[in-house]
């Protein structure tokens, strides 16, 4: 296969076609060419030409014979998942997860670190030593790697792979340019091709491609209450410049004057990317020394190191300070889902990037103030779902999009 080209998003009709029945392949498979042919609405001699050049590239082979109701019985066709390998970082709330994935989507190796409370540089220096650690467990598979794909924060520019991070100055949030080639500096060391997404993005692709049931085509991952990523009729929504899916408002300029009470902050303005959780124990524990000695007891930490970790550990013991503070920030994320479900209209929406770890409990307060704030219509068929794959969901997905790109450009 040649060398991949992972910023085309176009595709012509012949590499949609090599998407699908390859797509078809990955999660079907085995099966037949008349399967392939009736699942596409495409007769079966265009299938068998699209089959033939998979086969010449190692992509998919035959396996043992269908049962035929008489007549030579169809061979069955699958994926080879040892044609190529793809490595997929994510950046999580809390962690950071390095893959090494197959074509069918599977896991041969992870890595995961504690995501670094710093700087995009001190992120970027984390995505190459994660990337490295992958490369150095993966020696029996490093002649066979086609790409890399990274899930991070902030708006990505398709064309430059430049980054522009929401960097937090005189307590104002502004998406500062970074001077940051993270794209060229990975293609460099690795020798690979490289695509840098959004996190959300990636996270709404991989959920969409690995996880969830066939037929959603109109989604909705929320990946806190910062960002989304938005699918609509089957397709990741990027809109004019890459950059759809920033939920917030901000003009630092008149904050004073554009306030309200219900979510404090209004569900509109910026948020913490934790949803200001960490920040409101923090509060609640000044002000109840007796529950706040509790808190630390339960979760070995101290006022200037509690993590969203921390809260969550805590509510798994009914900590009332952490309980409450996932109370008040299931309706806030409730109020923003409403806002955009009303907007959209999807038929699911996931919730990933490390609130599952919050608990059922969180996750049926968040669907009550999603149904609370929706018109009937909208919401009476929505589903709201923690993601499946979980902390892996960045990663896979970023790895999906890649993969993606390795079946169209045959």
């Amino acid at each position: 296969m040649r060398q991949l080209n992972l910023q085309r998003e176009d595709f012509s009709e012949k590499e949609k076609r090599n998407i699908d029945i390859l797509e078809i392949l990955r999660k079907q498979g085995p099966i037949s060419r008349p399967e392939i042919s009736k699942e596409m609405g495409i007769n079966v001699v265009t299938i068998s030409n699209y089959i033939d050049e998979f086969i010449k590239h190692d992509l998919v082979y035959e396996k043992e014979l269908d049962v035929s109701e008489g007549g030579r019985p169809p061979a069955l066709l699958d994926l080879n998942p040892r044609a190529g390998y793809i490595i997929g970082v994510g950046v999580n709330l809390m962690s950071m997860v390095g893959l090494l994935v197959d074509l069918k989507g599977n896991i041969v190796t992870k890595t995961q670190i504690a995501r670094p409370r710093s700087s995009v540089k001190d992120i970027a220096e984390s995505i190459l030593d994660v990337i490295r650690e992958i490369m150095r467990r993966s020696k029996d598979y490093d002649s066979n790697i086609k790409g890399i794909g990274v899930g991070i924060a902030g708006l990505i520019n398709k064309k430059d792979g430049s980054i522009s991070w929401p960097q937090k100055m005189n307590n104002v949030y502004t998406y500062a340019s970074v001077d940051l080639p993270l794209r060229a500096m990975l293609e460099k060391e690795f020798n690979l091709p490289v695509l840098i997404e959004n996190d959300a993005t990636a996270a709404c692709f991989g959920e969409h491609w690995l996880d969830l049931e066939r037929g959603y085509k109109d989604v909705i991952y929320m990946f806190s209450g910062v960002g989304c990523g938005i699918m609509i009729n089957g397709t990741v929504y990027n809109g004019a410049h890459g950059f759809a899916g920033e939920i917030a408002i901000d003009n630092y300029k008149e904050n004073d004057s554009f306030n309200c009470n219900a979510g404090n902050p209004c569900f509109v303005k910026r948020w913490e990317t934790d949803l200001g959780i960490v920040s409101h124990v923090k509060n609640l524990l000044v002000n109840d020394k007796e529950t706040a000695l509790e808190f630390f007891k339960l979760t070995s930490s101290n006022i200037e190191n509690i993590d969203l970790k921390s809260v969550f550990i805590a509510a798994r013991s009914k900590n009332p300070i952490a309980l409450s503070a996932l109370e008040a920030a299931a309706k806030r994320l409730g109020i923003k889902i409403a806002y955009l479900a009303n907007l959209l209209d999807p038929e699911v929406v996931v919730i990933g990037g490390g609130l599952e770890e919050a608990g059922e409990e969180f996750l049926k307060q968040v669907a009550q103030a999603v149904k609370d704030w929706t018109f009937r219509e909208i919401s009476q068929d929505l589903k709201i779902v923690y993601s499946q794959l979980r902390e892996n969901s960045v990663a896979l997905g970023s790895a999906s999009i890649v993969m993606q790109r390795l079946f169209a450009q045959l």
